[in-house]
């Protein structure tokens, strides 16, 4: 294994050897090789420097359009909003004229219905007119109603003179001290029959005469008492 080891090591082995090919450049040639390099490198830098001009340029517009593009968005916005403020607007008037719309079309159905009850009216006051000249009332709701307000007119009349009347009969059952009382009157007085003494009324005092109570309906379920003769 070291022996392999040794004898790919070796360098001065012939068969591990292997020459280049080719020829060396002379010193003219690798002069005019630099000069043509150096020139090469030259037109490189100057295309390079003019390509940073036309950079910077480019970068220039760029910066421009982009704060062109900036103010646009700003513009772009604020006309977005006053787009959508119009809209909005649109929108508002639209939904009033239709609701004006809704309601000139009721106002006009409703002048269509009252111009049709004024003719009717109308045609109803000629009819009018002409029973009255026939002496006869105009119609038959105003005649009822006008027999109706007589009667209202005759129960008014009649309420007040039984309200006047029941009045007047409670002012006779009205006693000393504000009290009403439906008792019947006793007699509380008599006049004397004296002749030697004037006719005026004179107070019983607290001998008053009995006055017996009538009698009530309970009365005819008691049978009179049949006295039995007395036998001597």
């Amino acid at each position: 294994m070291l022996e392999l080891e040794k004898d790919l090591e070796d360098p001065y082995d012939e068969s591990r050897v292997r020459y280049l090919t080719g020829k060396d450049p002379t010193p003219g040639e690798i002069q005019n090789k630099v000069e043509e390099l150096e020139t090469r490198l030259a037109e490189k830098e100057e295309q390079l420097l003019e390509k940073d001009l036309i950079f910077e340029q480019v970068e220039r517009l760029v910066g421009r359009i982009s704060h062109k593009a900036q103010v646009g968005k700003d513009d772009t916005l604020n006309l977005a909003k006053s787009v959508n403020n119009v809209q909005a607007r649109i929108k508002e008037t639209t939904r009033k004229m239709m609701a004006l719309v809704s309601e000139l079309s009721m106002n006009q159905a409703q002048a269509l219905k009252l111009q049709q009850e004024a003719r009717q009216k109308e045609a109803l006051l000629e009819q009018c007119y002409l029973r009255m000249e026939k002496g006869e009332p105009p119609t038959e709701e105003m005649e009822y109603e006008w027999e109706k307000m007589l009667a209202d007119v005759r129960r008014q009349a009649e309420e007040g003179e039984a309200k006047r009347m029941m009045e007047e009969e409670e002012e006779q059952y009205k006693i000393a001290g504000g009290v009403y009382t439906t008792a019947e009157p006793r007699p509380n007085a008599y006049i004397p029959d004296d002749e030697s003494e004037l006719p005026i009324p004179r107070p019983y005092g607290s001998h008053a005469p009995f006055k017996p109570s009538e009698t009530g309906s309970t009365m005819r379920h008691i049978r009179k008492p049949v006295p039995k003769p007395i036998e001597i």
